[in-house]
């Protein structure tokens, strides 16, 4: 018999968070499909247009990713000449991600196809909902949580 501590699936505030996820990815990916780019490449290419050349640390720290995952993502993108990948130049054993001309062009096009994502999401969910959301999901990604092993009993 389960236990009467277990909170309820609707209580977990990770699976609400996931679910949510998946389904706001599904919406994006759906509108960035036509020019070839998934919601994870796009926020890739953006943020090596916004920041310039980065680090695969800096920038999967800066996604909130980890090296592996980040590393499945950018494969498709070194391979249609979207980035590519250089040696640094102050550390011969970093390795820099640049976006290239093409990845600027795809992301110019990709523009569009984001921002009607964005409206249909702000459309059906209140502009003024989406921008609290966003709120609460960057303090959530910026708020650290004790590692594993380490939390209070």
């Amino acid at each position: 018999m389960p236990s009467k501590t277990l909170l309820d699936a609707e209580d977990c505030n990770c699976s609400a968070v996931r679910a949510a996820a998946r389904h706001m990815t599904q919406l994006y990916d759906q509108c960035l499909a036509p020019v070839g780019l998934r919601t994870t490449q796009y926020a890739i290419l953006v943020r090596l247009e916004r920041n310039g050349p980065l680090t695969i640390n800096a920038l999967a720290s800066d996604l909130v990713m980890d090296r592996s995952t980040l590393a499945r993502n950018v494969q498709p993108l070194v391979r249609d000449g979207l980035i590519a990948i250089e040696t640094s130049a102050s550390d011969r054993r970093a390795k820099v991600l640049r976006l290239t001309k093409a990845g600027e062009t795809r992301l110019q096009a990709a523009l569009a196809a984001w921002s009607l994502a964005q409206h249909r999401f702000e459309s059906s969910f209140g502009r003024e909902r989406s921008a609290e959301l966003r709120g609460l999901m960057r303090a959530v990604a910026a708020s650290t949580f004790a590692p594993a092993g380490h939390l209070a009993e």
